[in-house]
């Protein structure tokens, strides 16, 4: 008989509703219970048995009641946490969250109980990834672009964008790439789109890809990998070694494309060398299939000599190049771009010849004249060098505070860095950061299939503070923190 553990009726009265769960994990599955309890509570959620406002069983009432370890249990929270399913609120316990559903059936509660709470303490830093500088952004010229933008004399703000985008803004991109990172490409070959999502549903369309196996770093961007998976795609997770994904991976898979971030890989940080990337290319000749390069920061690098792109070393078209203005300038004008191999520009114009460009025009026009200008340039050296300060001030920081308590990961260049934890699980020191007011992340999204691995690090964004919120986070995230012992050490 299988081996099958089951849980009833572990939820409490206080403060959250009387509810009976009953998950089934069957030890003798190739799943890990991780997954499995996982699984379980999301589907729970989504389908409206657990309502928000339930309090969940404590991380040990569950190992005890299932007989299972305290990783699996962490691990399935952890996740959950996440991906916005449960929220774990100081000194009260682990809750499930509201989610949005489009539509409320007949035997849902129409008004859910809602957990309100506040933080133990005011949120003083917040750690979070993808925030830029605005202290230092040049905001004057900016407006003044927007502003000419509008007054041009000519009808064309009345009217829609070039398909693949206004052709200016193509052409500085295309210079600056050049400049910036060895890519050889002109106007025509790139298209202008609202985002990095928008950019790989729009590839998944052109090489037809539903259906067919797309490699992916693992740990990998989670926003493109739900739009593989939205799109139909088989994802295949290609381990990561020290010095990037496993290229042997690549040549024993079935993949008609790899998606990756051989710059600065995410979340982990590491380069792709460039041996690597040349047996990629070779790879993708061999088999004929497509390498999608995500540069999303690729202008942040604090340490070593540049490595070439991917596209820049490209001699038969196989490398479509993706950029992005989130990092390096706002993440509210909502531009990105793609570089395109010839032949599949082609194919473009021909496949989506009646689809209009999604980009404002307004926002586009100003973009060109804020780098025809070279305010774009001198923008781009400034908070090169401000966030090496930023980022010469965590490690420093880190190195006083923290000690051997923690190992960084991914520190040469970008705009956040990991921490593997040691003594403390990242939900743990989550939770005692967040009673002192410091607020971290858990990089576990990113794994499609989370480990116990992916639950001992932490994720530290540093673009949006100042230097002086920099230091006394590391600080007080220091302080929460177990001490060591002797052997650990």
């Amino acid at each position: 008989m299988k081996k099958v553990t089951e849980l009833k009726s572990l939820i409490g009265t206080d403060g959250g509703l009387n509810m009976e769960l009953t998950p089934f994990l069957d030890r003798d599955l190739s799943e890990p219970l991780y997954s499995q309890l996982y699984h379980w509570i999301r589907k729970e959620i989504e389908e409206g048995r657990l309502l928000p406002g339930v309090k969940m069983p404590s991380i040990r009432q569950l190992t005890m009641h299932l007989k299972v370890s305290r990783n699996t249990v962490e691990a399935a929270y952890q996740q959950l946490q996440s991906e916005g399913y449960l929220e774990s609120v100081p000194k009260s316990g682990i809750w499930v969250a509201e989610i949005e559903k489009p539509l409320l059936n007949s035997t849902e509660v129409k008004h859910p109980i809602m957990l309100e709470y506040k933080p133990s303490s005011e949120v003083l830093v917040d750690f979070e990834y993808g925030n830029v500088d605005l202290d230092k952004f040049p905001l004057k010229q900016w407006k003044k672009c927007l502003s000419d933008a509008v007054d041009q004399e000519s009808n064309w703000l009345f009217q829609y964008s070039e398909k693949q985008g206004e052709f200016a803004l193509r052409q500085e991109i295309s210079n600056y790439l050049l400049q910036s990172r060895g890519v050889r490409s002109t106007p025509e070959q790139i298209l202008i789109t609202a985002g990095t999502q928008t950019s790989i549903e729009l590839i998944c369309r052109l090489l037809s890809l539903q259906g067919k196996t797309v490699a992916m770093e693992e740990p990998g961007y989670s926003g493109v990998r739900s739009v593989f998976r939205d799109q139909g795609c088989n994802i295949e997770p290609v381990p990561l070694d020290k010095d990037g994904l496993s290229v042997e991976t690549i040549h024993t898979s079935k993949a008609k494309a790899v998606y990756l971030t051989p710059s600065h890989q995410f979340p982990f940080g590491m380069v792709l060398p460039i041996t690597k990337r040349l047996r990629l290319l070779k790879w993708a000749y061999q088999t004929g299939g497509y390498i999608i390069e995500d540069d999303y920061d690729g202008e942040f690098r604090y340490r070593g000599q540049p490595i070439p792109s991917l596209k820049s070393l490209d001699e038969e078209e196989k490398v479509i190049y993706l950029g992005t203005f989130s990092k390096s300038f706002l993440p509210s004008v909502r531009l990105s771009y793609i570089v395109f191999p010839p032949s599949l520009m082609v194919q473009y114009s021909q496949k989506f010849s009646a689809y209009n460009q999604s980009v404002s025009p307004i926002i586009q026009g100003a973009m060109a004249q804020f780098m025809q200008s070279g305010e774009f340039e001198r923008h781009i050296r400034r908070m090169r060098k401000l966030y090496q300060k930023k980022h010469q001030t965590l490690l420093k920081s880190i190195e006083q505070y923290m000690g051997t308590k923690v190992k960084i990961v991914g520190e040469k260049s970008g705009l956040h860095i990991l921490l593997k934890l040691k003594g403390i699980t990242a939900l743990e020191l989550i939770e005692r950061g967040f009673k002192k007011g410091v607020k971290i992340y858990s990089p576990a999204m990113f794994w499609l299939h989370p480990s116990i691995e992916s639950n001992s690090y932490i994720m530290i964004g540093f673009g949006g503070l100042s230097i002086e919120e920099i230091e006394n986070g590391v600080k007080l995230l220091a302080s929460c923190l177990p001490e060591m012992e002797i052997g650990e050490i």
